[in-house]
């Protein structure tokens, strides 16, 4: 989910050395996954509740990491980050006794008499690497869904939230089962140490770039992945858009953690005869939400403020309407509103992750569908519509991970709503019970009497018995 590489920046979380390797901590989760305890639905529920109770006891110091990490305001971080942990872990403990419960099946003629049923089951030790942008959330998620199933975990928090990843190293063991989480800390060296030890399972939240060298690292030991990417989201801003409510969602999802969110709008498709009303109220409520504050926004390093610079220097041909400052020196940058800028230019074909907005001018609902579907598949895409047919349509036409109508990003806070990619922007999906199952193997069984044993089935065959089977297979 973020456009970031895997390597850290100066000052961040090292791997301790005096400490046990990595090899060792995953030996020590295989053993205790082999015990046989985690299975059981108590253990389950025991995790669920101390991951609950560390993001509510320590919230202050979850705060205190987060503000560090990213400047992120206290009320953000319980918003963006703990609450909607809480309420994951929370939904997982209620309906887990259901999901845990196993499915019976009938049998074909062919293979009567018996029963046969099929259940979850457990994958064993299983890796979640987490972003930096939402380090808590996006870590603590995953890890939700991989204890609802009955497994041992390995976090690799992000090295670029430095904070957060020192007190989740030390909290988890504190409030789960410490002989049933690790936590390594470190940069790209751990991450690849990590998917070498071949892992149950791998799931990786980050950048399509890096998703990839996951994956191809996961490949020799067949490790399944989950990759939980990104990608240029767009909004759709139809003709008889409620223009008003439209800006003012639009400036607030896009405000959030400085723009630094996979789900957050990428780009506006704006229909010509409302554009410049709703780029006047953007700008308006934009200003409004900030209570007047000048300057920059919070870029989460100098690297990443870089990189957004670039795409305002590069020769895009779009008119900077609002903002325009990136200072790299000092982190930050400017909310940005750039109309019209040129198709090919990078600020239409890369991933923003910042708080830059580009607004591109289309003659109606045909025009702004070709031109999403003319790149990628995003994460999500989202319409403001008076129209159901209209919401339908694109809903329809336009291939991503989720759609949203008439607001941005609040599918994420759904656990019963599958949350995921498709194409370059991820594969696999989870929350709630989808998580569970990404987490699980649904193993079949069959049990079969020893009597009656047909002779039918054996060879030799003669005509006639091949004219029975034929009529039983």
């Amino acid at each position: 989910m973020s456009v970031t590489e895997t390597g850290g920046p100066t000052g961040a979380v090292g791997a301790d050395a005096g400490g046990p390797s990595v090899a060792e901590q995953v030996a020590r989760l295989r053993a205790t996954f082999r015990g046989g305890r985690t299975r059981d639905r108590s253990w389950r529920l025991r995790q669920l509740g101390g991951l609950e109770r560390m993001l509510t006891e320590a919230e202050d110091e979850f705060v205190a990491a987060l503000a560090a990490d990213l400047g992120r305001p206290r009320v953000e971080a319980w918003m963006a980050d703990l609450a909607p942990t809480v309420a994951e872990s929370r939904h997982a403990r209620r309906h887990l006794r259901r999901w845990m419960r196993p499915h019976r099946v009938g049998l074909p003629l062919s293979v009567q008499p018996g029963s046969a049923r099929w259940a979850h089951e457990p994958l064993g030790v299983v890796l979640v690497i987490g972003p930096w942008n939402y380090p808590a959330y996006l870590t603590l998620a995953p890890l939700v869904a991989a204890f609802a199933a009955g497994n041992c975990a390995v976090v690799k928090p992000s090295e670029y939230a430095p904070a957060t990843a020192e007190v989740l190293a030390r909290l988890l063991p504190r409030y789960t089962d410490p002989d049933a989480v690790a936590v390594v800390t470190g940069g790209p060296g751990e991450t690849q140490e990590l998917l070498a030890q071949g892992l149950d399972h791998a799931f990786f939240t980050g950048s399509p770039e890096v998703g990839a060298k996951v994956m191809a690292a996961a490949a020799p030991h067949l490790t399944p992945v989950t990759l939980e990417l990104g990608g240029k989201s767009p909004v759709i801003v139809a003709a008889d858009a409620d223009v008003e409510v439209a800006a003012r969602r639009i400036a607030w999802t896009k405000l959030m953690n400085s723009g630094q969110t996979c789900v957050a709008p990428d780009y506006l498709l704006v229909d010509s005869a409302v554009r410049d009303e709703l780029v006047e109220r953007l700008v308006a409520e934009t200003a409004r939400m900030r209570g007047g504050a000048g300057g920059g926004v919070r870029i989460v390093d100098a690297r990443q403020a870089a990189r957004l610079a670039g795409l305002l220097a590069d020769d895009h041909g779009g008119t900077v309407v609002a903002g325009g400052t990136i200072d790299p020196e000092a982190r930050t940058g400017e909310p940005t509103v750039v109309l019209d800028p040129r198709p090919g230019s990078r600020l239409l074909t890369e991933e923003i992750f910042g708080p830059i907005l580009p607004v591109l001018t289309v003659d109606g609902v045909d025009a702004a569908i070709a031109h999403v579907n003319a790149g990628p598949k995003p994460l999500a895409a989202y319409v403001f519509t008076g129209s159901s047919r209209t919401a339908e349509r694109i809903t329809r036409e336009v291939p991503a991970g989720a759609t949203v109508v008439n607001h941005l990003m609040f599918h994420v806070l759904v656990p019963r709503l599958p949350f995921g990619g498709v194409g370059r922007s991820g594969s696999g999906a989870y929350h709630g019970r989808f998580g569970f199952e990404t987490f699980s193997h649904r193993r079949a069984v069959l049990r079969k009497p020893a009597r009656p044993d047909p002779g039918i089935v054996y060879p030799p065959y003669d005509g006639r018995t091949e004219r029975l089977l034929r009529r039983i297979f």
